[in-house]
């Protein structure tokens, strides 16, 4: 990944600062996206301190006009985006349909399903350009198998599957590949949010499975696209 540009969204926590950490390890320039100016500042100075060249972007990607900034961010400070990860999510209400709210049901669809597709029209305009690109969508085992009382959650995962397959079929004649990313269960705020009575440390940590994200970066796996991938598969796997 020496020299790639990497965008990733939900940046600071959990998943997403995994990401940027492995990233930069690989030699990866990255922008990472987020809603608090507070966490953004200290992540930027821990990937410096590593050595990577590193920027962020302060924003709400819910909101249309803020997630098209956030290409403007990357692009001006690089140039250009290689790599994008649609990882930012809200969780919401734990709730059957019945009781869903429908602000939260909206709340919930912007944050995790329109945020990516605002954010990947934004990247795609340099992808397309340069010919090459890898955009990976973190998705959810409740995104392909709907479960009770998951509501928004897993109906914006789902859109995500669909949104990947869409994108991987009209993107292949530009050489983007385009993939879904099952993380499985680790230790992060929002599983514990989920599953309160969960023990935690029966769980990997997010570094553990950092393997699947570097192989969808990397030039390694030109042409897969389409895919709905876990990431348990690759953990332990050498490329």
């Amino acid at each position: 990944m020496q020299g790639k540009v990497a965008l990733i969204t939900g940046g600071t926590r959990g998943i997403g600062w995994s990401i940027a950490r492995a990233y930069a390890r690989e030699g990866a320039k990255i922008v990472i996206a987020a809603r608090t100016d507070s966490d953004l500042k200290g992540r930027i100075e821990e990937l410096s301190a590593m050595g990577a060249e590193a920027t962020a972007a302060r924003v709400d990607l819910a909101d249309e006009s803020q997630a098209l900034r956030l290409y403007s961010v990357a692009t001006r400070t690089y140039g250009r985006i290689d790599v994008l990860v649609n990882n930012a999510s809200l969780l919401g209400p734990m709730k059957s349909i019945l009781d869903y709210p429908a602000s939260d049901w909206q709340r919930i669809i912007n944050a995790n399903l329109t945020s990516a597709f605002l954010v990947t029209k934004g990247a795609l305009s340099t992808m397309i350009s340069a010919n090459r690109g890898s955009i990976i969508n973190v998705s959810s085992g409740v995104g392909r198998k709907g479960r009770a009382n998951w509501g928004a959650y897993a109906v914006s995962k789902g859109g995500l599957e669909t949104l990947t397959q869409i994108l991987a079929d009209e993107l292949s004649r530009y050489d983007i590949r385009v993939n879904s990313l099952n993380p499985g269960g680790v230790q992060t705020g929002m599983r514990a949010e989920a599953f309160p009575k969960e023990d935690p440390h029966t769980l990997p940590t997010p570094d553990s499975i950092m393997n699947a994200f570097i192989y969808l970066a990397s030039d390694i796996s030109r042409g897969v696209s389409g895919q709905a991938l876990e990431a348990k598969d690759f953990v332990g796997r050498s490329f």
